[in-house]
């Protein structure tokens, strides 16, 4: 019986191709829109998220930050440089105030120019601890990362980021070559896996810095730096760029970073030159803005999707009064209201799974379109995927109900004397 219904329901629908294929089309764009916006979504909270997820869940960061030039900068400039920023004490305070701590680590961070032969680069020279490869969870290419050794040797050790190794290195092999780092000559020890991740909010990704011993960083390049433009003369001395607090668990996150910031007060100092970085806190507001976001993408498509439904109706509709004396020789020949019902309902259903099967597909394709033309992230979730054609399905029969109700409602006797 139902597959006769539907035999017959397919068999009107093709009897106007074209009015059909353009109901499907109003459904497709719908459920295709649904699936790509989301993945959209999807692939850019995710990149998002995975940038905060590296920095440490468990991880907490204090960072100098230039603070407002003071009044007469000329006088700072002649007499003695403009300090500011982390000092080496306070990351002694640090290990002194955490000592079950899983790392604390020092970082300084050197704006250079890096040389072998002919190749050059700009990039961001990192001096730090053996400690920061756990802290940061970096894997190795080969070779070997930086040892106590040689930090407590301050050795010209250096390992590089991956783009690094290749901008300087593109057809040979680094290890046991040297990298000039400004006026300093560094021997390559191990290379990085490629990361795609920051070095530090708003710095020089990693795949393009290298990392050198922290006591060799302070003993080749200093703590004051000189910067020269239009004829005047700026000099800095920042001791440290970040320490980075590694504890056991997330539980001690937040209470440790209160312990921070009122030990280094921060928001309080004369100047403001340190900032307190949670990620633990920034992927908690990332994920809870990435629902909203997905729930407003969702919403403006689905918007797509009642538009579709509201053209079913239309169409269907329509089909009642073309067929009304039809339906009053079925109602005649003893066909009930249920059966009328019924038979509208299938043509609503396949015209609706039509539509959200096709808009499937093409909502597949799309994003994938999107990644290879644009390199942005997408990712098509199933359940997505399964909301999309349910609510796409669900639509089209809601809106088929009236139509279907309307037909079963009629009078045979006025239907059969409709022209």
């Amino acid at each position: 019986m139902l597959g006769h219904v539907l035999r017959l329901g397919v068999k009107n629908l093709m009897l106007h191709k074209l009015r059909s294929f353009l109901t499907v089309l109003g459904l497709l764009f719908g459920v295709a829109s649904v699936i790509s916006m989301l993945a959209v979504g999807e692939g850019a909270s995710h990149e998002a998220l995975e940038q905060i997820k590296a920095m440490g869940p468990t991880n907490v960061m204090v960072r100098t930050q230039r603070p407002p030039d003071p009044t007469d900068m000329s006088k700072v400039t002649r007499r003695r440089a403009f300090a500011y920023g982390l000092k080496y004490a306070d990351a002694d305070r640090i290990r002194a105030t955490f000592p079950n701590a899983a790392h604390v680590v020092s970082v300084r961070e050197t704006s250079k120019l890096l040389r072998h032969g002919a190749r050059l680069m700009n990039s961001i020279v990192v001096g730090t601890q053996p400690e920061y490869r756990d802290v940061m969870n970096l894997s190795l290419a080969e070779g070997r990362w930086l040892s106590a050794i040689d930090v407590g040797r301050a050795e010209n050790s250096a390992v590089l980021g991956a783009q690094a190794a290749t901008t300087l290195f593109p057809l040979g092999n680094p290890l046991g070559e040297s990298v000039q780092c400004g006026d300093t000559r560094f021997s390559v020890v191990g290379v990085l896996e490629p990361m795609g991740r920051e070095a530090s909010p708003g710095g020089m990704p990693m795949d393009q810095c290298v990392f050198v011993p922290i006591t060799s960083s302070q003993n080749r390049f200093g703590d004051e730096s000189r910067k020269v433009s239009q004829g005047s003369e700026e000099r800095t001395r920042i001791e440290l760029s970040e320490i980075k607090l590694k504890l056991e668990t997330t539980e001690e996150v937040l209470p440790a970073a209160r312990l921070l910031g009122s030990m280094l007060e921060i928001g309080q100092r004369q100047q403001d030159d340190v900032r307190l970085i949670v990620p633990l806190e920034l992927l908690r507001q990332k994920e809870a803005t990435a629902r909203i976001f997905n729930i407003v993408l969702g919403s403006i498509a689905v918007i797509s999707l009642l538009v579709g439904g509201i053209g079913i109706m239309n169409v269907m509709l329509a089909t009642v009064t073309e067929r009304t004396r039809e339906i009053g020789i079925r109602r005649a020949l003893g066909a009930k209201r249920r059966d009328i019902v019924r038979q509208f309902l299938v043509e609503t259903a396949v015209l609706s799974g039509c539509g959200g099967l096709l808009g499937v597909a093409c909502g597949l394709g799309v994003p994938r379109m999107i990644t290879l033309f644009s390199s942005n992230l997408t990712i098509v979730q199933v359940h997505h995927v399964a909301i999309a054609f349910s609510i796409s399905v669900a639509v089209g029969i809601a809106f088929g109900l009236y139509p279907a109700w309307r037909a079963a409602r009629m009078d045979p006797v006025e239907a059969l004397r409709h022209e």
